[in-house]
């Protein structure tokens, strides 16, 4: 590909789209940058600014100027009021929608879909062209209708600095010169437009009349009038509209035009410059019966001028969509859109002349009225195009004073002199994460909870979820917590038991997700609330119910005039099958009610349907039957609403994918790329129509599936609460709408809250982005066996990124590597990810987890964008992005050698690979750099040599135009210029100093186990300054969750609170720790080793902590030690010796400390001799992993040989040891802060369950409460031996397992654990703020704990969401399964226990129903066996399977009613010799409300054993489940105490506990 061939030949995109010829080439084409050069030369002075032409190959000279709007080049272009001007657009991504048909044409001759004849602006700026566009509309590419046009256009400019710039300096001259000379001349002449009558050359010569057959007759002075204005008054309005030239004499009126009314247009330039107009004007202002007159832009101007005011130059004027308005009657305030350089001086407006409107941002004037005639204008558009249709209520007031209809008063609501002072508010958690309702929650609460305090409320927070930020007691000024926090099940009786113990006066259910909304609903239709007096703040229940009954929604619509879907809701399967039919299928099921699609699925046929509504029934009493729409768009608004009625959208989002994939499950894009003006502001019309209609007050989001080939849309539902996409929009945006929607549910309204980001605009106003967010979600459906992998209507994902950059490519790539950091970017073959078994246009139609490499590798083979989108219906915008990626991808391939690709236009190809995403590891693959990390350094040296690095930008909400002190920071290759400084320091490179000891010395250490101590390379004080990064967590995902985010939030704040300057680096958008709030610095950046070096480089940081944010992190010790980074805390080569199992295994053994036997796999022959010899079952590990990735336990050879197969493919290079499995032994937890390898703090938890079940699965009890003490002496010595072999400094984990009094070591993890805000918090000492003093050098001193002083226990329960993976077997194992946790506590461990299995949603059987026994061991069944006649006291019918009821009736005389156990799913026939019914049929339809089934060992079983459709039925049809024996002993001590009525206890109360002794 590198010698001469032919590249490609025509593409062609779309049947209306340019066919584009790609001759035969020298192979670089696709690095190398398209269209001839160009500079935009500025009159200040600096040097030219470069780039490449996609216009017109023309020079031109004008004033630049900047729009903030992310929508309507179509519009803005044509638009007069930019006449001579050379337009910079913000948003980065230009051209992705093409340009409508020219001649298409109104009834009145106009062009549809533009603003004017013809171009107005001198020339376009933007920061990345879109070569390919897509949209039905499209006739033709921005880059033809330029050139068509004779107007040039410049790509690959820093818009973000250039609008800085102008912001800063004022609006300035330039020219822009396609193909310029060598050398400038010594002069250059620059003109300046606002010198010529501008108007004269935009303004109509002849008089024309529209809507001749309508009967009011207006004039409308055209000074530069765009189209959509006549629209207006002759399609809405019926007016006779006579538009006349700018200058045509009013008094004379030479034309005879009749007229009631004036109507002064929007126009270019300066307004003194139009002397006739203003002389007409002062003509109809003086008449002795006033007619109306009503002007908009230059209009307002004019009329300020004809009345005696003064105009003046602004500085860079205001241009875009997103300006926000105050209405000086009403205290309204409106978004509008402006285009206008010059403003009036509302200090100068004569007597009885008042301003109108003003600026909420800069408090210019926007408007003035006569306040004895109707006379009135506005500096803004009412009638947009582009733009936002707010306002165009103006018009309706000028036509009503026109035709002499009474005007309706406008005034204030009043309601902010009603707000109610609220001294205490209970606030509603989430709970435990699951799929669907994951970490945003805490995100969303604690900022809730900061709201509340700035407000001096006192904050009551229920919520079990002991790993998150905001069950934090530990308050201070910067991070202010709840003041109590009670660890209890959110149910509507402990909600009230709380309620009637605290006497809050309001209640906040909207921040807690379903959990907390269902609660909310259910205590205010049972009157509890009110007859309590407690306040629902915010959104009112009727309208949440409004939201949330399909039936309700639907005719709340109908009343305004929009439609949902078709949609029936059934409450039994006939009425289901009825309305199938009705709506014809396909169509979708889902439970109403119900989170992240719960309960929901595509049914083809009447059966399907009945499957699917019998188990959407076990989750709701009401089902509902959509039309399917998929393939149809699917898109997002966030709006916030407050009581004064002010509303705004924040955010509006696109999904990748097209519906039929839930929101949840889907790659989501932000903002929309592929939405025309009309289109965007067609459904945000729609949205505000619909939120106000409802009556949300708060924030809320509305979803939409738009037809891809026209206009028609219909809306698919609103959340009327904080959703997992209004933590993505808050992030996206910049924009905190859990703090804005709290403030506005106390009665506050969004005019006088500050914009948290710039601190000096208001927070009503819609956020311009100049950048391009992605979110991409993360699933673990590896984990399950019997999971499909399929996406439909039911979210499946655990976690989610958020990539941010100024192109598409670049953003896609970066979400592929935060997403699975062993990926190095968007590659389909290499991602290793498609399968080459299944057909590939098979992978490509249906939607599963890696259909996005499916497609990827459908391109790199050469399949056409049409063929891939006839495949999967995906935008075609986006595919040509991704075929961009995959061009660029073969011209390295095919190159093969990294001097060759660079050896000629070195920059520019490495800059345009940068741009589009690659990482320095790509290319080196690419190339043939092998080993990688060797390859991926020497990229990096060649790239800063050729000197393309990434610059920060910082995420500002208003794209540059006003001043923001941020730290939100991204890194982009799409730009040239920094946002913030760089450190001022020198970078520390520890390179020089030895990272691997001689294996003598490091033996010689740990036999003499003395302690080594560190040295202080820098005095404290510049230590502060330089500052500390922090690694977060990254995505969610099993076994790294919220646990890690508290502890990277609990880092940083005690760093700030140490005085250092704190940098966090992650990217998941639900987490506490990327709040800006939180650190001085927030990189939201992928943590790939690239980026962190980077970001460690630029900022000269003192140190990179990598051991409180989990998994990732950790893995990148070594990498970044070996790159000269300085790890704080242990080195990173004691933290590899820990993660290499077979270094920590020798280690053990060298130090004399217990283990299971062990052997390194070097074959799977040596593997199955070690077997044999120790015996099955062992367990197969890999290093370097995280929640038991790959880990097995195999119970014999056949297993064993697959599993090692496994663990060799998730641990790459990493050592996979195998080890005997010990059965039946206990399973203890040690957390602990050490210091230069000393223990300053310690907490052991024991597992109710045996080892064996992960020990993020197991049921934890702090402090442990059933160990010898020898035990305890003999954990607690290993402990300190180990840590001082290990030299450890920070915060470590280590599981032991013990038999008797026999102590062995599990593993050792020398980072925080997910068990640490656990002990942290049932402690009530933060071992992370110890760990972090101790990693920083500082003096850590240990925390005084007692264990006798607790007289309390702890209880850590696992959270699961089987009821989401279909198929998935809802047993425990050695890999981890859960997705969240929940703790409660209590006066003894079965108390606390019962506590947090309710907080898991566990349902409490009530005496008089069956309970299925089904236990597969005789040694589990006389465990169980006081439990079973225990259940037999209490009432319960007991029942189960042969081989229990045998056991039970022969050895303690108990009867149970015999089941037969299925053999399949579809297994509902009874026992041919007893007649024993099927146990199946048993569940489905009698009163079973616990099953507990216990099976054999952990072993995975890819068989479906009887056991597991038994378990799996208990899951899908809602029925409590316990698959261990000792969790099925302690439920039922629990049942007959009667634990599960217990009075609210907060933390507090606990913790003072022994005070009160």
């Amino acid at each position: 590909y590198c010698e001469t061939s032919i590249a490609y030949h025509i593409i062609q995109f779309n049947s209306q789209r340019i066919h584009l010829l790609i001759k035969m080439s020298t192979g670089f084409d696709a690095l190398e940058s398209r269209g001839e050069v160009a500079q935009l030369i500025l009159a200040d002075g600096s040097p030219p600014i470069q780039g490449r032409s996609f216009g017109a190959a023309a020079a031109v000279s004008g004033e630049v100027v900047f729009n903030t709007g992310m929508v309507g080049y179509p519009e803005a272009l044509t638009d007069p009021s930019y006449r001579g001007q050379i337009l910079v657009l913000t948003f980065p991504l230009i051209g992705n929608y093409g340009v409508p048909d020219e001649s298409i044409r109104d009834e009145y001759d106009l062009p549809t879909y533009f603003e004017s004849n013809e171009i107005h602006i001198a020339g376009l700026v933007v920061s990345s062209y879109s070569w390919e566009h897509s949209h039905w509309a499209a006739h033709k590419s921005l880059a033809k209708w330029l050139k068509d046009n004779n107007v040039p256009g410049i790509y690959g400019v820093d818009t973000r600095a250039l609008t800085k710039k102008i912001r800063e300096v004022g609006a300035l001259l330039g020219n822009l010169v396609v193909n310029p000379p060598q050398s400038l001349p010594p002069t250059i002449e620059f003109s300046d437009p606002n010198k010529r009558n501008l108007v004269a050359e935009v303004s109509t010569k002849t008089v024309k009349v529209y809507g001749e057959n309508n009967t009011t007759n207006i004039i409308a002075y055209d000074c530069g009038m765009k189209f959509n204005i006549i629209r207006y008054f002759v399609d809405t309005h019926k007016v006779r509209l006579t538009v006349v030239p700018f200058d045509y004499d009013l008094e004379a009126n030479p034309s005879n035009i009749p007229w009631e009314g004036l109507f002064l247009s929007n126009g270019p330039g300066d307004p003194t410059m139009c002397p006739q107009t203003i002389k007409s004007i002062q003509y109809a202002l003086e008449l002795e019966t006033p007619r109306p007159i009503f002007g908009i832009c230059l209009g307002n101007q004019l009329l300020a001028l004809a009345s005696g005011a003064k105009t003046y130059k602004m500085k860079y004027g205001n241009r875009g969509m997103n300006q926000p308005c105050v209405d000086l009657r009403s205290g309204r305030c409106y978004i509008t859109p402006q285009n206008h350089g010059f403003a009036v001086d509302s200090s100068s407006l004569p007597p009885m002349w008042k301003p109108l409107f003003i600026n909420a941002n800069d408090l210019t004037n926007e408007g003035i009225v006569h306040t004895d005639k109707p006379f009135f204008s506005v500096q803004f558009h009412p009638e947009a195009s582009g733009g936002p249709l707010d306002t165009s209520f103006l018009f309706d007031k000028f036509v009503g004073h026109v035709r002499k209809i009474s005007q309706p008063l406008v005034l204030q609501n009043g309601l902010a002199f009603q707000q109610k002072a609220y001294k205490k508010v209970l606030l509603v958690g989430s709970g435990g994460l699951s799929i669907g309702q994951a970490g945003e929650f805490d995100y969303s609460g604690s900022q809730c909870i900061k709201a509340l305090k700035e407000e001096g409320i006192e904050v009551i927070l229920i919520n079990p979820n002991i790993a998150t930020v905001q069950t934090s007691t530990e308050k201070n000024e910067v991070t202010p917590g709840a003041d109590k926090v009670y660890f209890l099940p959110i149910r509507p009786n402990v909600v009230m038991d709380i309620i009637h113990k605290e006497k809050p006066d309001g209640i906040i259910v909207s921040m807690g997700g379903q959990t907390a909304l269902n609660v909310g609903v259910q205590l205010w239709n049972s009157g509890e609330l009110q007859k309590a007096g407690v306040k629902v703040l915010g959104t009112q229940i009727p309208a949440i119910e409004a939201t949330e009954d399909r039936e309700i929604f639907s005719e709340k619509l109908k009343e305004i005039g929009e439609t949902i879907a078709l949609s029936y809701s059934a409450t039994n399967v006939q009425e289901a099958l009825k309305a199938a039919n009705k709506i014809g299928y396909p169509v979708l099921v889902r439970a109403a009610f119900a989170l992240g699609g719960l309960g929901s699925g595509f049914a083809d046929n009447d059966e399907e349907l009945k499957e699917l509504a019998l188990k959407a029934f076990t989750t709701s009493n009401q089902i509902l039957i959509d039309q399917d729409l998929r393939g149809w768009k699917e898109l997002e608004y966030e709006v916030v609403r407050d009581a004064s009625d002010n509303c705004i959208t924040v955010c509006n989002m696109e999904n990748f994918d097209p519906l039929g994939v839930h929101t949840g499950d889907s790659i989501v894009v932000a903002p929309s790329q592929t939405l025309t003006n009309r289109e965007y502001f067609m459904l945000r019309k729609t949205a505000l129509k619909v939120v106000r209609h409802l009556g949300i007050v708060g924030e809320c989001n509305i979803q939409y599936a738009l037809n891809p080939k026209s206009e028609k849309y219909c809306i698919i539902e609103v959340n009327a609460r904080l959703s997992r996409s209004s933590a993505l929009a808050s992030k996206a945006t910049g924009y905190p709408l859990a703090y804005v929607a709290t403030k506005l549910s106390l009665g506050k309204d969004l005019v006088s809250i500050r914009n948290s980001v710039t601190k000096t605009t208001t927070a009503c106003f819609e956020p311009s982005l100049d950048y391009c967010v992605v979110k991409m979600p993360r699933w673990d459906l590896k984990k399950f066996n019997r999971v499909s992998n399929k996406l439909g209507s039911s979210m499946l994902s655990v976690g989610e990124v958020m990539a941010i950059g100024r192109s598409f490519e670049e953003v896609i790539q970066k979400a592929c590597r935060m997403v699975n950091p062993a990926l190095d970017g968007l590659g389909g073959f290499e991602s290793g990810l498609t399968s080459d078994e299944i057909p590939l246009e098979d992978q490509l139609r249906t939607p599963t987890d890696t259909r996005l490499f499916a497609v990827q590798r459908a391109l790199e083979e050469g399949w056409t964008v049409d063929k891939v989108h006839e495949c999967t219906k995906i935008d075609k915008w986006f595919l040509s992005k991704l075929e961009n990626i995959a061009r660029m991808r073969k011209a390295c391939v095919e190159c093969g050698d990294i001097n060759k690709l660079f050896s000629q236009n070195g920059y520019d190809r490495m800059k345009s690979l940068k741009i589009a995403g690659f990482s320095d590891k790509q290319i080196a693959l690419y190339t043939n750099l092998i080993p990688l990390a060797y390859g991926a350094a020497q990229v990096r040296v060649l790239r800063k040599s050729l000197g393309v690095k990434p610059c920060v930008k910082q995420i500002d909400t208003l794209a540059a135009e006003f001043p923001a002190d941020t730290n939100y920071l991204y890194m982009t290759y799409s730009g040239d210029y920094d946002d913030v400084s760089e450190g001022t320091h020198d970078v520390i490179d520890t390179t020089g100093e030895p990272m691997t000891p001689s294996t003598k010395a490091f033996k010689n250490r740990i036999r003499s186990l003395s302690i080594s101590t560190q040295k202080m390379e820098n005095a404290l004080a510049e230590k502060q300054e330089r500052g500390v990064i922090v690694l977060g967590c990254g995505a969610y995902c099993i076994g790294s969750s919220v646990e890690f985010d508290w502890c990277a939030v609990s880092c940083v704040r005690q760093l700030r609170k140490d005085g250092f300057k704190s940098i966090i680096i992650n990217y998941n958008p639900e987490t506490v720790s990327t709040d800006y709030d939180e650190s001085d610095r927030l990189y939201f950046e992928e943590m790939s080793l690239e980026r962190v070096l980077d970001i460690y480089e630029r900022e000269a940081a003192a140190g990179v902590v990598v051991s409180v944010g989990g998994q990732i992190p950790n893995n990148l010790a070594g990498p970044l030690a070996r790159s000269g980074v300085k790890i704080l805390g242990t080195s990173a080569t004691d933290i590899e010796r820990a993660e290499d199992r077979h270094k920590f295994s020798d280690m053990l053994d060298d130090m004399g400390l217990k283990q299971p036997a062990w052997s390194v796999l070097s074959s799977k022959e040596e593997a199955a001799a070690f077997a044999a010899e120790v015996g099955y079952p062992v367990l197969v590990r890999p290093s370097f992993v995280l929640s038991g990735a790959a880990m097995r336990v195999a119970s014999d050879e056949t297993q064993l040989q697959n599993y090692l197969g496994l663990a060799a493919d998730v641990a790459a290079d990493k050592p996979v040891v195998v080890t005997k499995f010990i059965l039946g032994a206990k399973e203890i937890e040690f957390d602990a802060v050490a210091n230069n390898g000393v223990i300053l703090n310690y907490a052991i938890g024991e597992h109710l369950e045996n080892a064996g079940v992960h020990s993020g699965d197991a049921t934890v009890i702090l402090p442990a409460q059933k160990l010898y003490v020898n035990t305890i002496r003999q954990i607690k010595k290993y402990a300190t031996a180990i840590s001082k072999a290990l030299s450890i400094t920070g915060p470590f984990n280590i599981q032991f397992m013990a038999i008797g009094n026999d102590v062995q070591v599990i593993e050792c993890n020398l980072r925080a654990s997910r068990t640490i805000p656990f002990v942290s918090k049932t402690l009530h000492h933060n071992f992370i703020s110890l760990a972090t003093r101790a990693m920083c050098g500082l003096s850590a001193k240990p925390y005084n704990i007692s264990l006798l002083d607790i007289d309390y226990v702890c209880v850590k329960a696992p959270m699961f969401s089987f009821t989401r993976l279909r198929g998935a077997d809802p047993t425990l194992g050695v890999e981890m399964a859960s997705t969240g946790e929940v703790a409660c506590f209590g006066d003894d461990a079965v108390e606390a226990f019962i506590q947090a299995m309710l907080a898991t949603g566990f349902k409490i059987p009530t005496p008089g129903s069956s309970v299925l026994l089904s236990i597969a061991s005789d040694e589990y069944r006389r465990e169980f066996a006081e439990a079973a006649l225990t259940l037999n006291k209490l009432g319960f019918k007991l029942c189960g399977t042969p081989g229990t009821v045998k056991f039970f009736k022969d050895h303690y005389n108990l009867d149970l009613l015999e089941l037969r156990k299925p053999v399949d799913t579809a297994d509902h026939s009874a026992c041919d010799d007893t007649g024993a019914p099927s146990a199946l049929t048993y569940i489905k339809e009698s009163d079973v409300e616990l099953v507990v089934n216990i099976s054999e060992g952990t072993t995975r079983k890819d068989e479906i054993s009887s056991g597991y459709v038994i378990r799996r039925t208990a899951v899908d049809f809602g029925i409590s489940l316990i698959t261990n024996v000792k969790c099925a002993v302690w439920l039922v001590k629990a049942l007959d105490r009667q634990l599960y009525q217990f009075k609210a206890k907060s933390v507090t109360e606990f913790y003072n506990l022994h005070l009160n002794d």
